[in-house]
């Protein structure tokens, strides 16, 4: 059983600027530490038989300049690969929006390692759904990454599970229940808004993630 408490816990969540390439942007920022080398991490993010066991079979020239595809899930280019250090790439779903991910990995404590994942699009756009839908999308996003980054936890763990079946089990549910309560105070702090309209912006989330489960 996954401790929900202490992997929510884990991460921090922040909803800031980042620039884009189209110039100003807002991105979601996404913190946490691994139990696990550096070396180790970032084979887990860039070797494709490792990828697939924690996030979704990868496709494509999975080199600096190259381009990747996710199964069901986006894809885009790859602009900078440093290793251990960085992985940068366009992340587009289909014809969508495209926006940029920017993976940083960091010596922590006790060996461990400390990973920043930060995903940006542009501000204008943001802004704009903002206004007109409220800021539930931003919070279902950074849903997805809290449990992209569950996944990779478990993976280093040594835990073997179908990333593309995971999402639908109890587990993973009262997971997602718990991010889109915990994105919540990320996105009053970015946008100020009320309390009665970031409870509907969670309760709109938690219908993509985890419907039926009921208020909690």
């Amino acid at each position: 059983m996954i401790d929900i408490v202490n992997r929510i816990n884990a991460i921090h969540r922040e909803i800031g600027n980042q620039a884009v390439a189209a110039g100003a942007g807002r991105s979601l920022l996404l913190r946490r530490t691994y139990d696990a080398s550096i070396e180790d991490v970032w084979s887990a993010c860039t070797d494709p038989d490792r990828i697939s066991r924690w996030l979704a079979p990868i496709e494509g020239d999975l080199r600096f300049g190259g381009t990747f595809q996710l199964k069901d899930n986006a894809g885009g280019e790859i602009l900078r690969c440093e290793k251990p250090h960085l992985i940068k790439v366009t992340w587009a779903l289909g014809e969508g929006m495209l926006t940029e991910v920017e993976v940083r990995l960091a010596p922590g404590g006790d060996g461990g390692t400390v990973l920043e994942l930060e995903h940006a699009a542009p501000a204008e756009i943001v802004d704009e759904m903002v206004r007109t839908y409220g800021p539930g999308g931003t919070i279902g996003i950074g849903v997805g990454w809290d449990l992209a980054l569950l996944g990779l936890d478990l993976f280093l763990r040594g835990v073997t599970f179908d990333p593309a079946t995971w999402g639908d089990t109890p587990e993973a549910k009262e997971f997602a229940t718990a991010s889109c309560h915990a994105w919540g105070p990320a996105a009053q702090a970015a946008w100020g808004t009320s309390d009665d309209d970031i409870a509907a912006a969670v309760a709109f989330a938690k219908q993509h993630y985890a419907p039926g489960t009921g208020s909690s």
